[in-house]
């Protein structure tokens, strides 16, 4: 009888294919292992094929083979003659080639489970990694994984944040995921990916796996440099100190005393958050409530939500800057010689624009500000030529780093809510109009969260003393 069955095995075609399929399967995903183990980095296509598409073919064929085996015996059912046969294979283990037989095809199906469950292990691991992530679907999350490689979270993975601990979670994320993929493969998802995610996992089950309320303790020296768009790109320096607080004992003080274990504040806003309607403090500790609601707020618009750190730690990791900023930055970093004439005002010119692409913008750039020197400084556009093509290579990274044609990702698309310069941020809750029903306005106290030593002043006085020669 077990020749019988090798026999309606190898005399269907969809057996035959399953065999092709699982054997052809096993032997490219033990080579492509092969191959990683050697130190051949295929990037995450590698992985996705090793890992992901390679074992689904494995499986299939495996499933194959006995359908196959069962619809030739089904056929052979249906022949003259064929009514003895039984409708499943009949082992006899009394037959010492029948349990030899059994005994091997058992061994194979062992095997077949440690192939499986060994690249199910990889495969969870494989979409857990940055490159799955950012590199899998490159057109979607390229701005994503750009800004994400410059962070300060850029050792930090995808999931540690979007999925965090627990099966829970990570059940949900795969579901979500399958859904993405589908998106992806049929080109269904918007321009811009729109923010913020309303599905995010609560940040208290994440960010608090690192960051926690009792360790935002001290204040926190920070000197901000501008440049002015003038001819000598004047320097200017912003001193602050930041009351970072958070909870010490019983009490907490600062910017992080929102996240009070004994502090709950909801609010009210529009689905992108900018617009805050209504607040709700309550404070468990001392029993304290209020509610805050700015005038002819819309009664049946917007969302509840529960305020948690994203709220102002909105791009804590994928963070873009402003073209003015972004300009700072590489003139304070060096990546541009500030004693190039107006180059500050210059680059804002050339930057500060919508380009078709990433090459696009860099040429323009190189070629705008070339014959912006060789026009009005014929001479130091000669002398310097290597400065000026340096400061073009250095725009051209500040735009790649925070624009993306493709995905409709502008200098101004995603809001930074940390601070109040480059959006609303603080202003969102902090701001006139927001009051209680007996008139008592939200907290505006600027000096509740930091301290101005110096505003945009030109060698302030205040450097001397935190930086004395």
């Amino acid at each position: 009888m077990f020749r019988n069955f090798l026999a309606s095995i190898t005399r269907n075609g969809i057996s035959l294919i399953g065999t092709a399929l699982a054997i052809a399967g096993l032997v490219l995903i033990v080579s492509l292992v092969v191959i990683e183990k050697l130190g051949f980095d295929g990037g995450p296509y590698l992985g996705i094929l090793t890992y992901l598409i390679l074992p689904m073919i494995f499986v299939v064929g495996l499933i194959l083979i006995p359908i196959g085996a069962l619809l030739h015996r089904r056929k052979l059912r249906r022949m003259p003659g064929g009514e003895d046969t039984p409708a499943l294979p009949v082992f006899d283990l009394n037959d010492g080639k029948t349990r030899k037989w059994v005994l091997i095809v058992f061994a194979l199906t062992m095997v077949n489970i440690v192939v499986v469950a060994g690249a199910t292990y990889k495969g969870i691991h494989v979409m857990e990694t940055v490159e799955f992530c950012g590199m899998a679907c490159h057109s979607v999350m390229q701005p994503e994984h750009t800004a994400h490689a410059r962070s300060p979270h850029s050792r930090v993975s995808c999931a540690e944040c979007h999925i965090g601990p627990g099966a829970d979670w990570f059940v949900k994320s795969k579901l979500d995921g399958a859904w993405q993929l589908v998106a992806v493969a049929f080109d269904l998802y918007p321009r811009p990916i729109p923010t913020p995610l309303h599905d995010l996992r609560p940040a208290r089950e994440t960010c608090e796996q690192c960051h926690w309320p009792t360790k935002h303790v001290g204040d926190k020296l920070r000197v901000i440099k501008h440049y002015r768009d003038d001819e000598q790109n004047t320097e200017l320096t912003t001193a602050l100190v930041l009351k970072v607080g958070g909870v010490q004992g019983t009490s907490a003080s600062g910017i992080h005393w929102h996240v009070d274990p004994n502090v709950e504040i909801r609010y009210r806003s529009d689905e992108t958050r900018e617009e805050v309607y209504e607040i709700q403090y309550t404070n468990a500790a001392s029993g304290e409530e209020k509610s805050y609601a700015v005038r002819n707020a819309p009664e049946d618009d917007g969302v509840w939500r529960a305020m948690d750190c994203v709220d102002c730690h909105n791009r804590p990791t994928h963070i873009y800057e402003s073209a003015g900023p972004a300009i700072d930055t590489a003139i304070t970093e060096g990546h541009i010689d500030r004693t190039l004439p107006f180059i500050k005002r210059e680059g804002l010119r050339l930057i500060d624009v919508e380009y078709e692409s990433h090459e696009a913008a860099r040429d323009v750039i190189a070629s705008g500000l070339t014959a912006f020197y060789a026009d009005n400084y014929p001479e130091l556009a000669v002398q310097r030529a290597a400065d000026i093509e340096s400061a073009a290579q250095a725009l051209g990274d500040a735009y790649s780093f925070n624009v993306f044609p493709g995905m409709k990702v502008y200098w101004d698309t995603y809001p930074d809510h940390i601070g109040h310069e480059q959006s609303d941020g603080c202003f969102r809750c902090h701001k006139r109009g927001m009051r209680t029903a007996d008139r008592e306005q939200v907290s505006n106290d600027c000096e509740t969260c930091h301290i101005l030593l110096a505003e945009e002043e030109e060698n302030p006085e205040i450097m001397s003393v935190l930086n004395p020669e």
